[in-house]
């Protein structure tokens, strides 16, 4: 088969698809298959559509409808791998699925990861506007002045403190990150006399996120890193609300809270509904609700 060169008139005739260059570029996404990330990119497209359409939850939030049978028609895969997809972005973080029951399609929200990146780059550039000069912060250097700096010696770096440098960075843009998607100052208030088992638990999962090890123990599991990591950026405060709920009503001793931590904010966003679901069932039995 032959096709044609492109010319330049005819070099914007098609229309495109989207996917994050962000998705190919960043660390964090590493461990994502490209075929996740080339669906990923379909799912973001039919977002235009659902905004056409009106559909939006209660809370305002746009949805899309893509059964297995559009997967495997627009990836020209097997059910086993378009549902393995569609796994693989759920356990990552960057879709969440919500069965409608009663024969209708599930409902896939497409998430929005800029929110992290901003954050992420709002701490970077706080960190960049601090100056340590003559043991006072100082952001009013002047640009003449940054340039008589960098022309100097001190401008040379030591590989050992840039390395401990961008570990610090990394975790700072993740803990602004968790501060807010985990709404710790409401948290505070709500749980006045537990404000260090909650900063204790966010650094848990600061500890996790910014891990360099392959692996991470869970419920006696080795787990990949990545696969931890992701889990661990989708808890929210409803979430931790939950896993603090789990261990003030947890009767049994705990030998190794760290990792039953672990286990519980991991299992989380699995296990929370049917956790309260149980109690209200429990009540219903015994006649309180």
């Amino acid at each position: 088969m032959v096709f044609d060169y492109f010319y330049e008139e005819q070099s914007e005739s098609y229309s495109f698809y989207r996917i994050p260059k962000m998705l190919f570029t960043e660390e964090i996404f590493e461990a994502l298959s490209t075929d996740a990330k080339v669906l990923y990119g379909l799912l973001l497209d039919r977002i235009s559509l659902s905004r056409e359409n009106g559909w939006l939850d209660d809370a305002g939030r746009v949805y899309v409808y893509y059964t297995i049978k559009s997967v495997k028609k627009s990836l020209r895969c097997a059910n086993t791998k378009a549902c393995g997809l569609l796994r693989e972005l759920d356990e990552f973080g960057l879709i969440e699925r919500k069965k409608q029951g009663l024969g209708k399609p599930t409902i896939i929200y497409v998430k929005d990861f800029t929110r992290f990146r901003k954050a992420e780059l709002l701490d970077s550039e706080k960190q960049n506007s601090v100056i340590l000069h003559t043991g006072t912060l100082d952001n009013r250097i002047s640009e003449s002045n940054k340039t008589e700096i960098n022309n100097t010696e001190s401008n040379k770096t030591n590989p050992i403190l840039s390395g401990v440098d961008k570990d610090m960075d990394e975790r700072a843009s993740y803990r602004t990150y968790l501060n807010a998607q985990l709404d710790m100052d409401i948290m505070h208030e709500r749980y006045p006399y537990d404000r260090e088992t909650l900063d204790a638990i966010m650094n848990l999962m600061l500890d996790v996120i910014c891990s360099k090890r392959k692996t991470i123990r869970i419920a006696g599991d080795d787990k990949p890193v990545n696969v931890v990591k992701s889990q661990f950026l989708k808890i929210n405060s409803m979430h931790l609300e939950y896993v603090m709920d789990c261990m003030k009503k947890n009767p049994a001793k705990v030998r190794n809270i760290k990792q039953y931590l672990l286990a519980a904010i991991y299992n989380a966003p699995l296990t929370m509904q049917s956790y309260y679901q149980a109690w209200v069932n429990n009540d219903m039995a015994e006649g309180r609700i």
